[in-house]
């Protein structure tokens, strides 16, 4: 039996430099807090030995603003769970959330494509990977 890959959390502070001129968190950071939640999922989905990190690239992001995040509000949290996966790509749900009060703030979809070295090509999914992955498909 394949073992799925647990959904991420990642909380990550709210830095005053974040804030826009109505002390809202600026929309362009929420995709800063994307991708240190999506680095630190995919970080513990590769596990040791599988593949590397910098073998994945971002190819898309989408996000919908729901509620807007303060300084008050402490942190971010960003979660992380599988949507779908093909045969070089990962489809994720992402969402950010107020720490203080998990009220959702964003939701997002991101894919990232596993490529080569150079990341000029996209390469199939490690087969072990891949089945992680399919298992941990969130419903």
């Amino acid at each position: 039996m394949t073992t799925p890959i647990e959904p991420g959390r990642k909380t990550v502070p709210i830095r005053w430099r974040d804030l826009d001129g109505f002390n809202h968190v600026n929309n362009a950071v929420y995709l800063n807090y994307l991708e240190e939640g999506r680095d630190a999922w995919l970080a513990n989905a590769l596990g040791e030995g599988i593949t590397q990190l910098t073998e994945f690239v971002v190819r898309h992001v989408s996000i919908d603003f729901i509620s807007a995040l303060t300084q008050e509000d402490g942190a971010a949290l960003v979660k992380v769970e599988v949507e779908s996966v093909g045969n070089s790509s990962i489809t994720l749900r992402e969402t950010v959330h107020a720490s203080s009060d998990d009220r959702l703030c964003a939701s997002a979809r991101g894919v990232l494509v596993h490529t080569n070295v150079e990341h000029t090509e996209s390469r199939p999914l490690p087969a072990d990977l891949k089945l992680r992955l399919e298992a941990s498909i969130a419903n």
